[in-house]
C-alpha cells in the first residue's frame, strides 16, 4: 500500500542533512523550524494561521475545544472514517451524532440537513474529506449559515485536493490535518496541525497544545502536551514539502491510469460524488473500490498471493465499534450507504513511487480475479 523504502531512497540525503542541522541547533521543541513550517503550511492552504500539534487526533480535539465545545454538546459527523475523528469529539466532551454518507463515502449533506432539522440544538459539525475526495464547499457553507454551526473540517486525507478551485478546509471555522507517515504530506512519525483564519482561535490552540500556558509557567487552561517537534517540522518543510506537488500529481496520474485501464465488472471504483464540480480534484490519498462483501476476502487473498497488498477503509462503522459501548452518541437513520461501503470497500495501492507497470499489473490482476 505504501513503499517507505523507495521514499527513503529518494529523500535520504536531504533528511540526513536536515536532521543534522536540527541536532546542531540545540533547539528541539517549539522553535524556529516549527514557526517556519507553520507559516509555509498556512500560506499553501490559504489560511493565515497554522498551529502544529502532535497528531491529527489532537488537531481535531484541540480545535473543537478552542472553538468553544463544552461537555455534552452534540457534534454532527460521519460514521465512516478513521476512529480518531470521533475519538477527538468524545475526548473533547462532545456527543457524536452520526448521519449517513453518500455513495462516494462523503457525509451526505442532504441527510445532514435533515438530521439538523430533526435534532435542533446541534451547533458543531465535523465533516471528513474521506479518501482525499473534497466535499462540496457550498453545501457545507449552506449548512453552517442555516444552522449557525461551528464547523471543524477533517482534512487529514485531503491536502492538495480542490473543489470548484478551492482547497478543502476553508469553509469551517478551522481545519484539522495529520502528518501521519501514510498521509500525502507525512512525517517520519506522528504530527498534525490546526489551520484557521480566526486569530483568536489560533491563539487558544497555541495555549492548549503547550500545557495550557499563556506564558512560561503561567497556566490559564487545562491543556495538552501536543507539540509538533522541530525535527518533524524541519523534515516536513525542507524534505517532504518541496516534493508534495510532484507526488500529488503522480497520485492523480496513477488514478487516471487505473480508471482508463479498468476492465472488471465485479470490482467497481468508488464513484465521485454527484455534487462534484468541474474543478473537483481529489488528492487521491486512497484509491477505493467496491466488491461484493461475500467476495471481498477472496479478492484480498488473490491479490496478496500475487504480491499486491490492499487496505480496508473502514470495515467497521464507528458507532458499531466496541469502544463506543456506553459512550453517549446518536445515529440519524440506518446509515445504509455507510454500511454498504464499510462491508464492500477495498483500497488498492496508490503512492507516488509506483511504476506504470505496477499500476497496470494491479488493474490486470483485478480484472482476472474470479470469486471462489
Amino acid at each position: 500500500m505504501n513503499d517507505f523504502g523507495r521514499q527513503w531512497e529518494t529523500v535520504r540525503a536531504d533528511a540526513v542533512r536536515v536532521f543534522d542541522a536540527v541536532g546542531r541547533s540545540g533547539w528541539y521543541i517549539l522553535g524556529e523550524r516549527v514557526r517556519r513550517f507553520e507559516a509555509a503550511l498556512g500560506a499553501f492552504w490559504g489560511l493565515p494561521e497554522a498551529v502544529g500539534v502532535a497528531s491529527g487526533l489532537d488537531a481535531i480535539e484541540i480545535a473543537l475545544r478552542a472553538a468553544g465545545l463544552r461537555p455534552g454538546d452534540r457534534v454532527l459527523t460521519t460514521p465512516l472514517s478513521a476512529f480518531a475523528t470521533t475519538l477527538a469529539i468524545v475526548r473533547a466532551g462532545g456527543v457524536p451524532v452520526f448521519c449517513d454518507t453518500d455513495a462516494s463515502g462523503l457525509i451526505d449533506l442532504n441527510e445532514a440537513r435533515s438530521a439538523l432539522r430533526a435534532m435542533p440544538g446541534i451547533r458543531y459539525f465535523v465533516p471528513v474529506h474521506l479518501y482525499g475526495f473534497p466535499i462540496d464547499a457550498r453545501g457545507i457553507r449552506s449548512l453552517i449559515e442555516e444552522f449557525d454551526l461551528r464547523c471543524i473540517e477533517d482534512c487529514a486525507q485531503s491536502i492538495g485536493a480542490t473543489e470548484a478551485g478551492q482547497a478543502t478546509g476553508l469553509t469551517g471555522v478551522a481545519a484539522a490535518t495529520s502528518f501521519y507517515p501514510t498521509k500525502n504530506l507525512g512525517a517520519m512519525g506522528d504530527g498534525g496541525a490546526v489551520l484557521t483564519a480566526d486569530v483568536g482561535l489560533a491563539a487558544q490552540v497555541r495555549v492548549l497544545r503547550d500545557y495550557g500556558q499563556s506564558a512560561k509557567y503561567r497556566h490559564s487552561e487545562i491543556g495538552w502536551n501536543s507539540r509538533l517537534d522541530e525535527v518533524h517540522a524541519a523534515l516536513l518543510e525542507e524534505v517532504f514539502w518541496p516534493r508534495l506537488a510532484a507526488w500529488t500529481e503522480r497520485r492523480g496520474q496513477i488514478a487516471a491510469r487505473y480508471l482508463g485501464r479498468w476492465q472488471s465488472e465485479r470490482v467497481r471504483p468508488v464513484a465521485a460524488p454527484d455534487s462534484c464540480s468541474s474543478g473537483w480534484r481529489p488528492s487521491w490519498h486512497l484509491f477505493p473500490v467496491r466488491v461484493a462483501a461475500e467476495h471481498k476476502q477472496s479478492l484480498i487473498g488473490w491479490l496478496r498471493a500475487r504480491g499486491i497488498f490492499t487496505g480496508e477503509h473502514y470495515p467497521v462503522l464507528i458507532p458499531d465499534q466496541e469502544a463506543m459501548r456506553g459512550v453517549s452518541s446518536a445515529c440519524f437513520g440506518p446509515l445504509e450507504n455507510a454500511r454498504g461501503l464499510a462491508t464492500e470497500e477495498l483500497s488498492l495501492p496508490i503512492h507516488p513511487f509506483m511504476t506504470d507497470e505496477e499500476v497496470d499489473s494491479v488493474a490486470d490482476h483485478v480484472a482476472r480475479w474470479r470469486p471462489e
